[in-house]
This record gives C-alpha cells, structure tokens and sequence, in this order.
C-alpha cells in the first residue's frame, strides 16, 4: 500500500531518471563508461548515497554494470529483469517483501563469510561496524553505514552473485529515516539501539567463527526489520487518521 503521494519521486529515483536521460543524449553505449562518483556528485548536485542508490537502480534494470576498482559501464542489454529486481521499492509492503528475500540469502551468505574470508575481509567486516556504531551512537542517521556492513559481509563470501544481489535489493530496505519523515514522525531512537544490539550479535558470532550463531543472528536481524516496518506501518496509519 503506498504510502503517499510524496513516495512517488524520491530523490533517488529523480536522479536515477537524470541519469538515463544523460546517457540517452549523450548516445552513450554498452562499454562506454560513466564519469566518476565525485563527479556526477558535482554535476547531478546530489550525495554520494543518493547518486549509489541511483545507480543500483540502473544496475537492477540492467543498464549498467559494476567493475570493482575500475567504475560504471553501460551494460550489454540483457533480458527483463523480474519484476522484484528491476521496479524501484516504493511502498513498505514491497521493502517487507524485500527483506524476507534478504533474510534467505544472507542467512547463507554470512556462512560462506565465515567459511571463506580472509584476514583482510574479517577486519573490514569489523571497520563497517565500527562506523556504523559510532554513527548511530552520534545520533545521526547510519542507513548508509547500515549497508555497507551486509556489504562487507557479502564481499567476504567471495562470491560476485551475493554482492550484486544485496546491491540490487539492500540499499531499497533501508529506507528507514526517509519513510518517518515523509509520514511525519519522529525519529524513533529505540530503533538504532535494537539495530546496533542485532549488529553486535552478527559480528560477535563471525569474529568467534561460529556459523549457527551467525546464521541465527542474521536472521532474527532481518526478519525484526521485517516486523520494525510492520509497525511503521501501522503508525502511519494511524497517524492518517
């Protein structure tokens, strides 16, 4: 059910239309590549989270393509996309949806992690928390923080599918702060701290190297989130009322 009207054009999806608009006139090709981040930062007067979850929108449509440590390629056309990976999240039925997808998948990803990483993943996995925590605990929004901690754990499967799967769906069922403040409520605070507890679990079960424990924790994380929106759903409700 949406939400409102405002849900409609987020911010990221203007700017994801922006960006087609772009390689459309600029008659850019499967190949050609995308200028850098700070630069259509810059040119498209947008954040650096804005401008990634813009391009994870492309990414899901298939027009372009990923290439660690080298940028973003206009893609090779490929068949349509499902429906779930190719349309932007915009009600909270379809972010809930979203989830229990992710709580499948990253059930199992956080096993591979803990089977495959290296040292050098496990540290990163414990920086993105780092950052995540100190964020949160400043008050300040860590949605971004939030992503780039599944992320890491992602990357440390050492399985490209896991990485661009959480890229297509992750960054849309984190959309916690915009959805309060476009219904109009106030920030919840409790939230974070039930977020940052749920976190704690997941990294304290990969630094101990034990897989159920991970698994368990990954779980009860993301189907809480699954909850956490039914709530904020029926708040917005009510608050219609």
């Amino acid at each position: 059910m949406p939400l409102n009207k405002k849900t409609k054009t987020s911010l990221p999806q203007k700017t994801a239309i922006k960006l087609r608009d772009r390689i459309k006139h600029k008659g850019m090709l499967p190949g050609d590549k995308l200028p850098t981040e700070p630069n259509l930062m810059t040119e498209l007067g947008v954040s650096r989270t804005v401008l990634r979850e813009a391009i994870a929108t492309l990414k899901a449509e298939g027009l372009v393509e990923a290439k660690q440590g080298v940028g973003v390629f206009i893609a090779t056309p490929k068949k349509a996309l499902p429906s779930l990976l190719s349309k932007s999240t915009q009600t909270l039925t379809d972010t809930i949806e979203a989830l229990e997808l992710r709580a499948a998948v990253e059930v199992e990803a956080v096993a591979l992690a803990i089977a495959r990483c290296s040292i050098a993943q496990e540290a990163e996995i414990y920086r993105c928390f780092d950052i995540y925590e100190r964020k949160s605990q400043s008050g300040e929004s860590a949605e971004q923080e939030d992503f780039e901690f599944h992320l890491s754990i992602a990357k440390a499967t050492n399985n490209q599918h896991f990485v661009d799967f959480l890229e297509v769906l992750g960054r849309r069922t984190i959309p916690r702060a915009r959805l309060r403040e476009e219904a109009g409520l106030p920030r919840d605070l409790e939230i974070d701290k039930y977020l940052n507890s749920e976190h704690k679990a997941i990294l304290e079960a990969i630094g101990a190297r034990e897989i159920e424990a991970a698994q368990q924790a990954m779980r009860d994380h993301l189907l809480n989130g699954c909850e956490r929106y039914r709530k904020l759903m029926r708040e917005i409700e009510r608050s219609k009322s």
